[in-house]
């Protein structure tokens, strides 16, 4: 990674102290985000600089903006309906009645209104986790899998290449994504090395490039279309699960990171895991589209 450039230096924008931050996505002017294990919503208005809280019945995974207003949650047990207002879950559809050891992981809207989201073993060891689509009311596999741990997936600015991550092999990879929302035959986009940590969530800014943060690795990477590594950011934490790009030109990379399996002694050395950290970045980012329901 030589000549690969440091691109910014990250600070704390809020303190959460989440055991397992994820899902940040830019919506309605403010930054919202889970934490998986604490079962927690989170907002962050910047601008105003407050900071709400609400609970989530399971692990939450992900909540991405809904074309009805409020948000559609990945939970433990499939897809539901989240109001902020009230604070309320209502179910839209159940997802691996069959599988009750595994949990939503991450997900995300292509330009279609369509949900992409995945599934993982709550162990963390076992290939149960898969892909799925949700559109028009019906969720259906991708086609990809089994997996142990999902993450992404996160779609090209033209809708036409879904990236999906395997994190225990440390692989991205990319498929084309046919009209009809089917996909076409995966191929490896890139792979981290063996002590450089694992790939988590993914995103996609304007230009088309990649971003992504990394678990155990202490830094957020920056790939080109054509999978090639043009920058880094480092953190002063280990987990970086997950960055969003928001803010009124969505030039504000957020991300969220994590405390666990992190020990005491780690935690010590990195006080500030499981903060929300923004950076500015030099492309903007894309709005996120709303699930269509």
């Amino acid at each position: 990674m030589t000549g690969v450039r440091i691109l910014a230096e990250p600070r704390c924008v809020w303190d959460v102290g989440a055991e397992l931050g994820e899902g940040p996505v830019w919506a309605d002017g403010a930054l919202w985000f889970v934490d998986i294990k604490k079962r927690r919503v989170h907002r962050f208005d910047p601008a105003g600089g407050s900071k709400t809280s609400w609970d989530s019945p399971e692990q939450i995974g992900f909540l991405l903006p809904a074309d009805q207003g409020g948000f559609v949650a990945g939970l433990q047990s499939g897809l539901y309906r989240f109001d902020p207002d009230g604070g309320g879950f209502s179910r839209i559809a159940e997802v691996e009645p069959h599988l009750p050891g595994n949990r939503l992981n991450d997900g995300t809207v292509d330009p279609s209104g369509r949900l992409w989201f995945g599934s993982m073993d709550n162990g963390e060891s076992a290939a149960t986790g898969r892909f799925y689509r949700f559109e028009a009311g019906t969720v259906s596999e991708a086609g990809l899998g089994p997996i142990a741990i999902t993450n992404g997936p996160a779609v090209s600015p033209d809708g036409r290449t879904l990236y999906w991550v395997d994190t225990l092999a440390q692989t991205i990879h990319a498929c084309a994504v046919r009209d009809d929302g089917s996909l076409g035959e995966s191929r490896l986009f890139a792979r981290i090395g063996e002590k450089e940590g694992f790939p988590d969530g993914p995103t996609v800014d304007s230009e088309g490039c990649l971003w992504i943060g990394l678990y155990f690795g202490w830094e957020a990477r920056h790939y080109a279309p054509d999978g090639e590594l043009i920058g880094r950011v480092k953190f002063p934490v280990s987990n970086v699960t997950k960055l969003a790009f928001g803010g009124e030109d969505l030039r504000t990379v957020y991300a969220t990171t994590a405390r666990q399996g992190l020990k005491p002694d780690g935690l010590a050395k990195q006080p500030e895991a499981g903060a929300l950290f923004a950076f500015e970045a030099g492309v903007p980012g894309l709005p996120c589209p709303a699930v269509r329901l």
